[in-house]
């Protein structure tokens, strides 16, 4: 193990989360059993004692959560120049088995806390907890997500060797030698990508703006904000990135966060997860519109959702179409020069 500051605050952030969703998904599991909210006996009143501290503690949890796929990247990022051949956290991340494994289940537990913290927000808007069930349900999905990402992180981490030689974010995001993912994604064709991405936004967005003036089309925002989610990911490797760093092989998703580029891809990082989680946050809500103790709430918050969601996506497409704009690298048809 490395010992480096951040490596701790990982760690605790990992430990802590996984015991306190372990703590909560126990209580939950007795609150599935035996809640009535039309019964006044004792283990009633105890369960509704318990279920708002354990909430409270939740949304810090999940907030802290969230927080970690940031400090994760920060992490891996500060670290490379602990490793021969890693120039920033790709290289960091690929030191062994263990770290992209484990950014998958950040961001993963990003979405999923994020949906837990929607869901639980519309519960608390309802008198009679009319969603409890259902938010304890969906704890009991992530929590054993958010142990085997501790698990994974801790195994990145303590595994982790000074004299490891890695590779860099040029070989793994290599248009000329299609060895991985990374390598495929970069070896798309940037203009054609470049129209799917625009066209799949202007199609969400106004899906988006459709369904917040109409009230119709929830569902299908829902799922068109995880796919653009995707499509952007991938046209940041394939496209975008190129015109931030002004070079035509460039395509690592990661440098975009250091300095010399003035951080903008935590900016952007975080208008898309932003996005994603509020648009498909509209998706998990819909079914409970008709709930009586929520129904004059919760369509101002899913048309807030909405909103959000689409302001974000909006923003995101903004930067992306400065940096387009305003870069000295121009992409020609599928020939980059």
């Amino acid at each position: 193990m490395i010992l480096h500051p951040t490596v701790i605050a990982n760690l605790l952030a990992a430990y802590i989360s996984s015991f306190m969703v372990a703590y909560a998904t126990y209580y939950g599991a007795q609150i599935l059993k035996h809640w009535n909210i039309e019964s006044g006996d004792e283990i009633q009143l105890t369960l509704e004692r318990k279920t708002y501290l354990i909430s409270t503690l939740l949304s810090y949890v999940f907030g802290l959560q969230l927080l970690s796929l940031f400090l994760y990247i920060f992490t891996a990022d500060a670290m490379g120049p602990l490793f021969v051949g890693a120039m920033c956290a790709a290289g960091t991340l690929n030191v062994n088995g263990f770290g992209y494994p484990t950014l998958v289940f950040k961001i993963l537990n990003f979405i999923l806390a994020g949906l837990w913290l929607v869901l639980n927000h519309a519960d608390n808007q309802g008198y009679d907890y009319p969603l409890i069930k259902k938010k304890y349900v969906l704890l009991a999905l992530i929590a054993p997500f958010i142990v085997l990402e501790a698990l994974l992180e801790s195994a990145y981490f303590l595994g982790m060797e000074a004299n490891v030689i890695t590779s860099c974010c040029g070989s793994m995001f290599s248009e000329e030698k299609v060895t991985g993912l990374g390598s495929e994604i970069a070896s798309l064709p940037a203009r054609p990508m470049m129209w799917i991405f625009y066209g799949g936004m202007v199609f969400t967005l106004a899906n988006g703006l459709y369904f917040y003036l109409k009230n119709k089309g929830g569902y299908l925002y829902a799922g068109l904000s995880l796919v653009m989610f995707v499509i952007s990911l991938v046209s940041i490797v394939s496209f975008i990135s190129l015109y931030i760093y002004e070079l035509p092989t460039h395509h690592c998703p990661f440098c975009i966060i250091m300095e010399d580029y003035h951080y903008i891809g935590y900016l952007l990082y975080i208008l898309l997860f932003g996005a994603v989680v509020s648009g498909i946050g509209i998706g998990a809500l819909m079914p409970f519109r008709g709930i009586p103790s929520l129904e004059s709430l919760l369509n101002s918050f899913i048309r807030k959702l909405a909103l959000t969601s689409v302001l974000l996506y909006a923003v995101f497409t903004a930067f992306v179409t400065y940096e387009i704009i305003f870069s000295s690298l121009v992409i020609n048809y599928e020939v980059v020069y």
